[in-house]
């Protein structure tokens, strides 16, 4: 049996000569999830937000005029209980979430990738709100969430054409000196694994490279060495991204830390085990993004961050083969 929830209720009055303040309290409280039971009354269960915040948000209705009494109560029983949890069902907004993305989606292909860009940050904003205060997930929000991966993957089509696809093949043996002074070039628009490899191939192999940025595979040059793209010289090989190929093509395995920051890059570019340092990475480089970096000031922003990483997990490894002798 489901065990009968608390939670928070937050009885007030809104301030009556402060328009302003009313509203803003109001979408304070909307943001939040709380449900109302009636006017005045609002109720939220007590894991949706931390007690601190409620009465802070409290302090500040009295603080401007109006009156308000943070109180934690227990269901009477669990009728009640499944009659307050009905309060947050959020299907018809999920359903209408679902809709948008079904309108959306029949335009995307029609617009730029700026466009295109703008439209994925605005729509993952609504779909982040919605889900954080999804308190009592069901088959709405599970279904929510493969149409918004569906769409995601659909934008990045238009993002990133020619995104690659693994093959079967050898991983030769490289040597660096071979490869001095070479065209390198790869899908403009960088992400993980091709700001990664770009950022290998200068750091650990071609001391003195040039990188183009490409607007499609077709467009690159035959002396220039691609990568990241079906076809390429170095792209996808089994379950290893790029940058993986590239550290087994030149054995860089030994390098230390590299290993792990390749699992890192692997873990958000086509997933896998859980990486907790990808999650910071992601959300520098996404941020860079939203800054509208060009290419090249992308590879030298994210460059400082990767050679942070790679000393980061080079004394980790350090300290664990320490602690094994």
């Amino acid at each position: 049996m489901t065990s009968i929830v608390d939670w928070f209720l937050l009885v007030l009055t809104f301030p009556t000569d402060n328009a302003t303040a009313r509203m803003r309290f109001w979408r304070a409280l909307k943001a939040r999830g709380c449900a109302v039971l009636r006017d005045g009354a609002y109720l939220l269960p007590v894991t949706a937000a931390p007690e601190v915040e409620l009465l802070e948000l409290a302090r500040g209705i009295d603080d401007a005029g109006g009156t308000a009494h943070l109180i934690r109560v227990g269901s009477r029983d669990e009728e009640q209980r499944r009659l307050f949890q009905s309060l947050f069902d959020r299907s018809e907004e999920y359903s209408a979430f679902v809709r948008a993305l079904a309108d959306t989606r029949k335009t995307l292909s029609a617009l730029s990738p700026a466009e295109v860009e703008r439209l994925l940050r605005r729509t993952r904003k609504d779909y982040d709100a919605l889900v954080a205060v999804d308190f009592f997930p069901n088959e709405a929000g599970t279904r929510a969430e493969a149409a918004w991966q569906d769409f995601v993957a659909l934008a990045d089509t238009i993002l990133s054409p020619g995104e690659p696809h693994s093959a079967e093949a050898d991983i030769r043996s490289l040597r660096r000196e071979d490869y001095q002074g070479r065209t390198w070039a790869t899908r403009q628009r960088l992400w993980v694994d091709r700001v990664a490899s770009a950022w290998l191939i200068h750091r650990f192999i071609d001391k003195s490279p040039t990188f183009l940025w490409l607007s499609s595979p077709a467009d690159c040059p035959p002396a220039a060495l691609g990568f990241d793209f079906d076809g390429a010289p170095f792209t996808h090989v089994g379950d290893r991204v790029t940058f993986e190929v590239l550290v087994a093509s030149f054995g860089l395995d030994e390098e230390p830390g590299l290993v792990e920051l390749g699992k890192m890059v692997h873990a958000l570019d086509i997933g896998g085990p859980a990486v907790p340092e990808a999650v910071g990475f992601e959300a520098v480089m996404t941020g860079a993004k939203q800054r509208g970096l060009n290419d090249n000031e992308m590879l030298s922003e994210m460059s400082l961050v990767l050679d942070s990483l790679l000393a980061h997990f080079a004394a980790n490894a350090k300290a664990e083969s320490g602690g094994k002798r």
